[in-house]
């Protein structure tokens, strides 16, 4: 994520700041210019979950993020509404990413979708709540907005890396893979590469929680999860794609260069070649995960990126890399 300017006096500012700390102006985001803008209309959700984005329908009405959100956690009862709040920064987040190459913006003639935010505490005592898609609906549990319980999931099921902007990000795949899936061309070139996504989901799914991850898989998936089912890969590389361009573009917004390149005004969603994307990902990544292990923190990135991952990859960026007008 790259740093933004105060429309006011110039000062850096985050993504995720409703004010400006230097002179105190009230902040509000267009994510079609990706810039703060002075004069716009704050999104209704402001007052709700400090959503700083600005409202696509004038006064009262909602941002082109909090727009997508068709259910929210009961607001009233326990931690949601700061749950919600937060799920809604990371979903705003992968958004803001996905809009530099076209997708779900104002440029984007295409379906967007729909999320239903919900949490396992409720009223009426708690519920299991899934996280999926499904025909155009992305569902997400909001309680890994806590970071206590998100550890605790990660520990149990033997992950390396579990955030909620990854949430988003994986969640989104399978919703931009039906949307790629409507040219032939696409799935041809999938099949070929991520195997056939036809395969009996349910039995696949069993099966990978009653047996484990295929033998070798390191060799040929991004995380293991990856290796249950064609659906899965593709959402797992998708996701890793989008990891290492918006690690790109925060280490560049903080003027830190790769070695033998000094080009600080490098934009890696503007970048055709995905493998020169891996390389400076990766950099980075290794870069961060030494930072790290000098304070006893752990790694940031802490994946390998076998050749067969990196092909996946390069996959995953020539078609999301081309946005989502009509070609």
């Amino acid at each position: 994520m790259r740093l933004f300017s105060c429309p006011n006096c110039g000062a850096l500012v985050s993504f995720h700041n409703t004010q400006c700390l230097t002179c105190g102006q009230t902040l509000v985001f267009d994510d079609g210019a990706q810039a703060f803008i002075l004069g716009l209309t704050p999104c209704r959700n402001r007052a709700e979950i400090d959503c700083n984005w600005a409202s696509t329908a004038g006064e009262g009405g909602l941002c082109r993020s909090c727009d997508m959100t068709e259910v929210v956690p009961e607001t009233f009862h326990g931690d949601n509404r700061a749950l919600w709040g937060e799920t809604e920064l990371s979903k705003r987040r992968a958004l803001a990413m996905l809009a530099r190459w076209g997708w779900f913006g104002p440029s984007d003639p295409g379906p967007a979708p729909s999320f239903h935010l919900l949490s396992e505490e409720t009223s009426a005592g708690p519920r299991d709540v899934v996280m999926a898609h499904a025909s155009g609906v992305i569902t997400i549990n909001v309680m890994e907005a806590d970071v206590v319980e998100r550890v605790e999931r990660r520990e149990t099921l033997g992950e390396k890396l579990r955030t909620m902007v990854g949430h988003v990000r994986h969640e989104t795949a399978h919703f931009l893979f039906e949307r790629l899936a409507a040219g032939p061309e696409f799935l041809e070139a999938f099949r070929a590469l991520m195997g056939d996504e036809r395969a009996d989901y349910s039995a696949a799914l069993q099966r990978y929680y009653a047996e484990g991850p295929e033998d070798g898989w390191e060799g040929r998936f991004i995380t293991r999860y990856a290796s249950m089912h064609p659906h899965e890969d593709w959402a797992e590389t998708v996701t890793h794609l989008l990891h290492l361009t918006d690690i790109i573009d925060g280490a560049v917004a903080c003027r830190w260069p790769v070695p033998d390149d000094a080009d600080l005004a490098y934009d890696p969603y503007a970048e055709t070649d995905a493998e020169e994307i891996i390389r400076r990902g990766v950099y980075y990544g290794m870069a961060v995960n030494h930072i790290n292990q000098s304070v006893g923190v752990g790694d940031l990135y802490p994946f390998v990126l076998t050749d067969a991952v990196r092909e996946k990859l390069a996959f995953a960026h020539r078609w999301l890399s081309r946005g989502g007008a009509p070609r």
